[in-house]
This record gives structure tokens, sequence and C-alpha cells, in this order.
């Protein structure tokens, strides 16, 4: 890259949903102004001059225009603070890949040299709709007109399409003790975050709740049971994108900082299924690029964030990550290798199963997870990072395998 770009300074509000004991559907809750106002001050109390110190702005965001009936969303930036008004500001869309769009925006405007400090975030407010009407505004991340001939509940049943062609291409028994490895590893992590959606679960055995649950497509999907899939969550994450002049400029030492020293971002066409429903070849793309990008090899990285908005995206993501051959994926988790002390630890907050999963923030929320771990500000959430793993990495995917981020860190 043409010069140094750090990120800094994150932020996530409590991901809001069913399992939080503040959640009431039958109560008033946060808007979508709320979320952005404490995600975007708990980053700007962060930096030296705060607001005044940001030179431009961007957002991440799905679906507000009909979750939240709400559009023109950088205009929402001058309230979060009055500093920002007059500020360029951008707001970017790609699906529950949104975030890592607001990352990728952040980071070539840095590169671009049209600003030094940038402000990124990403939002989402969903439970304004009931999930059977929040399915079909979800499913815009497809293409829509696919919709009719989909399941009622669309990305559950994408998704579970890719299961049963991952079970009857390898073995069924296998993947669903590794799918049910993924959810305990999700709820174990998101009880140490007092943010995740899942900090609440007190189950006694998760795995065995997964495992013993049989997917059953009269009540839900064929091949995936409930705790397979992520839940609708509401949220809002930020983080500070920065050169190393901003940094010096926010009062940032760099080992309260991460470098980005790769990227790459990929996109697969909306309108053709997978060719291959076992294989997902926009994130493998993407992981490569950004492994290529930085000079380095997954070897070298000690923890990574994916997109596990299915526990079978998450074993999927794991063989594509090179971690395990294809077909293997279930048991390289089922053996622990991606739990918090395992070999490769993955998803240490809890990912979009436990965590939760505000679709426009998630990408974010992930840089922010890395940006904790890297620097040592992880609380109980914190792992132990080998001095010669020192990178980390974060893939947020936008649709089945469509609009696809891959970012890798460093330590500053």
């Amino acid at each position: 890259m043409r010069k140094k770009i750090y990120m800094t300074a994150g932020y996530n509000t409590i991901s809001l949903g069913t399992g939080r004991k503040e959640f009431n559907p039958k109560k008033a809750r946060p808007g979508i102004e709320e979320y952005l106002k404490e995600a975007g001050q708990g980053v700007l109390k962060q930096i030296k001059g705060g607001a005044k110190s940001v030179d431009e702005s961007v957002l991440g965001n799905f679906m507000a225009a009909r979750f939240n009936n709400q559009a023109n969303l950088p205009g929402f930036f001058p309230m979060i603070d009055k500093d920002l008004e007059y500020k360029p500001a951008t707001s970017v869309e790609g699906a529950c890949g949104s975030g890592g769009l607001s990352l990728m925006s952040g980071i070539r405007s840095v590169l671009a040299e049209t600003a030094d400090v940038v402000l990124t975030m990403g939002v989402e407010v969903q439970n304004t709709v009931k999930a059977i009407y929040g399915a079909d505004i979800l499913a815009g991340a497809g293409w829509y007109k696919e919709r009719k001939n989909g399941h009622a509940y669309f990305f559950p049943g994408q998704f579970s399409d890719r299961a049963g062609a991952y079970f009857e291409k390898y073995d069924r028994d296998r993947a669903r003790k590794g799918m049910a490895q993924w959810y305990a590893n999700a709820i174990e992590n998101a009880r140490l975050d007092p943010t995740a959606q899942e900090y609440h679960n007190t189950h006694p055995d998760p795995y065995g709740l997964s495992l013993k649950s049989e997917p059953n497509g009269k009540v839900f999907v064929d091949h995936l049971n409930f705790m397979d899939c992520s839940k609708v969550s509401d949220g809002a994450s930020g983080i500070i994108i920065a050169s190393e002049e901003g940094l010096a400029r926010l009062g940032i030492d760099k080992k309260d900082a991460v470098e980005v020293v790769g990227f790459a971002q990929t996109t697969r066409n909306i309108t053709e299924q997978p060719a291959d429903r076992t294989k997902l070849t926009a994130i493998k793309k993407a992981i490569d690029g950004a492994l290529a990008d930085a000079g380095i090899t997954i070897k070298d990285v000690g923890t990574a964030e994916v997109h596990d908005c299915f526990s079978i995206a998450g074993i999927m993501t794991v063989e594509a990550l090179g971690l395990a051959k294809p077909g293997e994926g279930c048991d390289y988790v089922a053996a622990g290798n991606t739990k918090r002390d395992g070999e490769f630890p993955i998803n240490t907050t809890g990912g979009l199963i436990g965590w939760g999963h505000p679709t426009g923030a998630t990408g974010v929320h992930q840089a922010v997870t890395v940006w904790q771990q890297l620097t040592g500000n992880a609380g109980d959430a914190q792992i132990t990072l080998p001095d010669n793993r020192p990178y980390g990495l974060s893939i947020n995917m936008g649709g089945d395998d469509v609009t696809v981020v891959c970012t890798i860190y460093k330590r500053g």
C-alpha cells in the first residue's frame, strides 16, 4: 500500500434482540438514531479532539429504508456531534457486507489522501417487523426475482440448501457434530462479552442442545435448526481509520492501534446460483487475495472473525481459509480447533450466531473485535495470541457469497 493504514478507538453498542434480558418486543426500543449516537460518541470520546479531528465519515447499512422507513443516512452524522456538520459523509450498501464496504471506503479515502482520519460505522435496527416480514426484506440480499421460488424464510432456505448439499457430498453426522460445536463455541464466547446478544444465555449444554435438535422442514427449513442461525439483531459499531499522520493527530500510540496490512473485495454474480453449494468461492478468492496483499499465509494469522450467518457458512469458511480440506472443516471444528483456546481461535466474542448480526454493522463489529484482541482490550473475552502469529483477519459477506470483504490486521 502507498501508505500505512491504522484502525483504533473501536466501540460496539449492545446487540439487542431475543436472548437479551432488556429485549421486549411489546415495549419501545432504541431507534436507529440512538444506536448511531451511542456508537459514534463512544468512538469520538477515545480520540484527541473528538469530532474536530475527523475529516470525513462513512456508514454501512443494508435496509434502513424498509426496516425504519429512513434513508439519507449520512445526514445523521452531525446529530452524533455538531463538529461533524458540513464535513463529507457517505453511506454504503452491500447487504450483510455493508459494514465491510464501510471499512473499504474509509481505507480508500485514506489511501487516496482525501482524509487522514475517517469515522467508520455500521448500523442496523431490524426488530421493527415480525420475523416472517423481515425475511422478505432480507431477501433483498439475494436476487429478488427468485423470491417467489424461495423458502418463506429466504436466507435460511438458501443456506439450508448448502447444508443439504454438504450432507450429501460428505457425511451428515460428521457435519452435524461440527455445526453443533460451532454453536457451542459461539455461546461460550458470547458469554464473555457484555454487549453480545447471547451474553445472558445460561444453557448448560449448548452443544447437546444443537446436536439433539433435528432440523424439521415442516417447522423451519430442511437442514438447519434454529441454533444453526444468527438471530435478528439491532446494534451499531464504529471505529477510526487513520493514516500515520492521522494517528499522531489523535494522540493514539501505535500500540493502541492495529495496522491494516492487506485487504480484498470480491463480488459474485447475484443472478446465478452457486456452481457448487459446498464451496464459498467469493469468500475463498477474497481470503486468498487479502493474504497475498499482506504477503503472509494463514499460518501467520492468530485469530479470525468470520461471517457465520449460519453454522454451515462457518464450516465452509474454515475450509476456504485453508485450515481444513473440503469436507473436513466439520471435523476440524468438532475437534475443538476453533475454540478460544484451540489451534485457531475464531469469533472470540461469539460471531454472528453468538454476538449478534445487526446486518449493516457486522463488518465493523468484526474489525472492532480484532482491534480489541490485538491490542489486549477484549476484557474477559481476551485470548492469548502467539508472538509468531501477530495477525488478525476478518471476513464479511453480503448475500449468499455475493459481496465479500476480507481484511488483514497486524498489531501496531
